[in-house]
């Protein structure tokens, strides 16, 4: 069997969220800048994307971060997001995922107890720093992009719940942010398909009644998820984010706890220096600290520090044939659900 055109992954999840780590083979991608060669992805040729994302070599609750060389002299590595949708300009829970497939497969030296790594993404510079022993990495937190709040409290109508109340903030990505409440609906496992569902209804819901565009990067202008959150007794976040085609964040998730601190920021209930714990549908926990306040675009932002753990399971080789017959990958809404109608189009 010819092998001479392959991928190499590393299998990673972080608190439950796969987010797999293109290491070898990938074909180079277009672009001056990060950002560049995400909507190079997003609006050119996905073909990677499709190839990675789909059956039969993925499933519907799975990331794949592509791993390419930096395009700014400050950075040590640089990734972008590949997703079932489209190729996204950050995420908290991939980002801890690469910094892991990194150090622990010896791509980058490993130095104990800490080892500080720069990544250029799509959405800017993020400075991570991983807690290290025995060659592991036990914990890893993500400096974050600037993060702030677009709109607070604004009004969506819906045909199911009527009239709800919707957050819409930056946190690397574009978050609508409900309180589940409005819908009626816990954040338990036993609803994580009726939340999926709600979640990508929503997101349907909101291009005629919210707009957004990112004041600095360009292309970033649309709510890329909906993130349920509700308030636990300790104080924690509860959070819940719905992908697409329809599925929930099994993780806690890094950029829309981001948004979050954003919002709570903009409210004037977080400051500079107080911290708020994320908790995911399965128990999973993010540590989301407001370190600093800066400005985007005339905005007020705040900037967040994640902390989270993520862990190397396996590794696995996908060889690329020209006559595979599914090489732009298929969905079926047997697993994928029904939203999966158009995904491929």
């Amino acid at each position: 069997m010819n092998w001479n055109r392959s991928l190499d992954l590393l299998q990673v999840h972080c608190q439950g969220e796969i987010g797999k780590v293109i290491m070898a083979g990938a074909p180079e991608i277009p672009g001056a800048t990060m950002l560049d060669k995400m909507n190079h992805i997003n609006t050119v040729d996905d073909s990677l994307r499709r190839f990675v994302t789909f059956e039969p070599r993925a499933n519907v609750a799975m990331s794949v971060n592509l791993l390419v060389e930096p395009t700014r002299a400050d950075a040590d590595a640089g990734f972008i997001v590949l997703q079932a949708d489209r190729a996204h300009p950050m995420s908290g829970s991939n980002c801890i995922c690469v910094v892991t497939a990194l150090l622990e497969s010896g791509r980058m030296p490993m130095s104990e107890p800490e080892t500080v790594v720069r990544l250029d993404t799509p959405a800017g510079l993020i400075v991570a720093r991983a807690t290290c022993r025995d060659g592991r990495c036990l914990s890893v937190s993500l400096d974050n992009v600037p993060s702030f709040a677009e709109a607070l409290d604004s009004e969506v109508e819906t045909p199911k719940w009527g009239r709800i109340k919707v957050d819409v903030a930056f946190g690397g990505v574009y978050y609508a942010l409900v309180d589940f409440d409005q819908l009626g609906l816990d954040i338990a496992p036993a609803n994580a398909r009726l939340l999926a569902e709600a979640g990508i209804e929503l997101k349907s819901l909101l291009p005629g009644q919210i707009s957004v565009a990112h004041p600095v990067l360009t292309g970033v202008n649309e709510i890329a998820y909906v993130m349920f959150r509700g308030r636990e007794a300790d104080g924690a976040i509860r959070t819940c984010t719905t992908l697409q085609p329809g599925r929930v964040d099994r993780s806690p998730c890094g950029t829309g706890s981001s948004a979050n601190l954003a919002t709570l920021y903009a409210r004037g209930e977080v400051s500079v220096g107080d911290r708020r714990m994320s908790r995911s549908i399965i128990g999973g926990e993010f540590l989301a600290e407001a370190i600093g306040e800066t400005e985007v675009g005339g905005r007020r932002a705040v900037l967040p520090r994640i902390t989270g753990r993520a862990y190397v399971y396996g590794r696995e080789p996908l060889r690329m044939s020209d006559d595979d017959p599914f090489a732009a990958g298929f969905a079926l809404s047997d697993t994928w659900g029904p939203q999966v109608v158009g995904l491929l189009g």
